[in-house]
């Protein structure tokens, strides 16, 4: 499998990946991770780990690799553009969970998602394809994240949420029970939601506005 992202989240991926092979007996091998515009500091981080830069996108993509994915870039946008590129090239994505996640019983998790370490995803929870849910997040019973929502670390949403496709949920933020953020809509750090939220929407602050 390759990473693609050489950034934060593409190395927090990275340490999913070491965490599974650890505890599970199918292991993942990593080829090396993808970034079509790296930085020198990512390429030196990704060196001192000994993980291989493997090139752009486009370089890796008309090599003839059948390699499956993981899209570990944080931004849904960008992270939907770059799924169905590489979906539309015949690859498969991967999904992973961290060992130390708890994710309670009839709950389901869509391809390609990554779930961090000491996430709690409680009973009847839907996530949808290439969602994020970075360290620590809670995600409470009948919530429903679609597809390519990121929820940032500490983030807690609570019961019966819905959460449209391509959102954000910022680091520390608290969305009450039974709302319904719509689709490609933000909510900032440490806000706390209080009510339904338009789709393409910002909001911020206690309560969000």
């Amino acid at each position: 499998m390759v990473i693609i992202g050489a950034g934060g989240f593409g190395r927090e991926a990275l340490d999913v990946v070491a965490a599974m092979n650890e505890t599970h007996r199918n292991r993942f091998e990593i080829v090396g991770v993808v970034d079509s515009a790296p930085s020198l500091v990512n390429i030196s981080r990704l060196e001192d780990r000994g993980i291989s830069y493997l090139g752009t996108e486009t370089e890796w993509l008309s090599n003839g690799n059948d390699a499956s994915f993981v899209v570990g870039v944080g931004d849904p946008i960008m992270r939907s553009t770059i799924a169905a590129r590489w979906i539309d090239a015949g690859r498969s994505p991967v999904t992973l969970v961290h060992p130390s996640a708890i994710v309670g019983g009839m709950s389901t998790i869509g391809a390609g998602s990554v779930v961090c370490a000491g996430v709690q995803i409680s009973t009847n929870v839907r996530l949808g394809e290439y969602v994020h849910l970075n360290p620590n997040v809670t995600v409470g019973h009948d919530s429903a994240l679609e597809r390519c929502v990121s929820i940032n670390p500490g983030a807690i949403v609570s019961g019966e949420v819905q959460i449209g496709t391509g959102s954000l949920v910022g680091a520390g933020a608290v969305i009450l029970a039974g709302l319904n953020i719509g689709r490609d809509s933000v909510v900032g750090a440490a806000a706390c939601v209080v009510r339904d939220v338009e789709a393409s929407t910002v909001v911020k602050g206690v309560p969000a506005r």
